[in-house]
């Protein structure tokens, strides 16, 4: 059950400020929002406010902010439809009834002749008394068909109405907000765990080492060798590593009484490679200072981005097997065991999986974000879009490819992990 939640909690947070960045865009661009969901399937929840339904859905497996214009919402009035009509104190239609089932106060029937509901925002029609009659349309009008309440979108508040620049910010903003909750996760547990400050600190010592034998101990600092100041962690085990086999000396600060040490390291095999050893173990010693906490947290962000960039170069490169890749499954192992070690540990988990959101998001495939974004491109690049129809197939056959892996994926960690 612990695990169950931990993986509700940090999936679910990833994945809603995911869309919270298209939808903060999508509303920054005058486009409406008609849903914004957190999850996929079945709804649990739902709840409206203004013209965007807030829903929940049953798998925890992703979510969508959907846009209008998005996926043809658009309302054709045919000619000889007979529709009810509501008309507000402005004489401008509010409420338009699909299915005459439902009843308004002084609703007034129209048999359609011509309408537009999305640049004009007119509708032309005979009323019962077969006059012919105009009616301007609301721009917050909304259609009600079977008892299902829609807004109208007019045409400036569609997704397809704004600028290059705009739809893709809409677009892009969503890997975005993945990277900066990643840094603000970064950022508490620099304040709250402390900021590592890579001091050249001995945490353990290996018995029968070469460190054991010259005398040096658990939390000695190290602050030269070979008379070379040193300040880091790395810029000792780099002189380390590349002096086996010869005589170092050391200066270490042990409770504030500075001691000379020396030793030679051992020559150990890493790979091809051959390099000295002198037998310590390292710790980084933890510091709790707020001021460094905003860097720590870039710091992390961009490196932790900049690993998951160097995993995708193996993926390309073809060094990979099916093994490496986790669906929802093995992602929710995998939080069971980082569970195990403390809430930390699943902060640091959560960034993790909220940067690597952002990044495959951003790669340049069908119905990802990223290929959105290189349609976009295509676009300003042309100066005209590409046809709506060809990019729709282009991102049906993308959605169907990646349904087909998240099978192929997930029933590999089935197989993995319970059999």
């Amino acid at each position: 059950m612990e695990t169950a939640i931990a993986f509700i909690i940090i999936f679910g947070s990833i994945v809603f400020f995911h869309e919270l960045g298209h939808f903060i865009f999508a509303k920054k661009a005058g486009i409406m929002v008609r849903e914004f969901a957190i999850g996929m399937g079945p709804k649990i929840f739902a709840m409206t406010k203004g013209e965007t339904l807030y829903t929940i859905r049953l798998l925890p497996i992703g979510g969508y902010v959907r846009m209008a214009g998005e996926d043809l919402d658009s309302v054709e009035l045919q000619p000889g439809y007979r529709l009810g009509i509501r008309v507000n104190d402005d004489n401008e239609i509010d409420q338009i009834v699909l299915n005459q089932n439902k009843q308004f106060p002084d609703m007034l029937f129209l048999e359609v002749e011509k309408s537009d509901l999305m640049k004009e925002m007119f509708i032309e029609g005979y009323d019962e008394e077969e006059r012919l009659v105009r009616y301007k349309v609301a721009r917050n009008a909304v259609i009600n068909e079977n008892g299902k309440e829609t807004f109208i979108a007019p045409y400036d508040r569609q997704f397809g109405s704004k600028t290059v620049g705009q739809r893709s910010m809409a677009i892009f903003a969503g890997p975005l907000f993945n990277f900066i909750l990643a840094f603000f996760i970064f950022l508490l547990l620099g304040l709250f765990q402390g900021v590592p400050t890579y001091e050249p600190v001995i945490t353990t010592v290996v018995a029968d080492s070469p460190a054991a034998q010259a005398g040096m101990k658990d939390g000695d600092l190290v602050t030269a060798i070979n008379g070379t100041p040193i300040s880091t962690w790395d810029e000792f085990s780099e002189e380390v590593k590349v002096s086996p086999n010869e005589k170092m000396n050391f200066t270490i600060d042990r409770n504030g009484e500075t001691l000379e040490l020396s030793m030679t390291p051992n020559e150990v095999g890493v790979g091809k490679e051959k390099v000295g050893q002198i037998g310590v173990q390292y710790v980084s010693p933890l510091e709790k200072n707020p001021l460094k906490a905003i860097p720590y947290g870039a710091e992390q962000t961009y490196e932790t981005t900049k690993r998951i960039f160097i995993l995708l170069g193996t993926l390309i490169s073809g060094n990979f097997s099916i093994d490496d890749l986790s669906g929802p499954v093995g992602i929710y192992k995998a939080t069971e065991e980082v569970a195990q070690y403390g809430v930390f540990n699943l902060m640091y988990w959560a960034a993790l999986l909220s940067i690597n959101l952002g990044i495959m998001n951003l790669l340049p495939l069908p119905a990802l974000d990223g290929g959105r974004l290189l349609f976009f491109l295509f676009e300003a690049i042309r100066g005209k879009p590409v046809d709506k129809q060809k990019e729709g197939m282009v991102h049906f056959v993308g959605i169907m490819l990646l349904m087909v892996l998240m099978v192929v994926v997930t029933w590999n960690d089935i197989q993995k992990f319970f059999f």
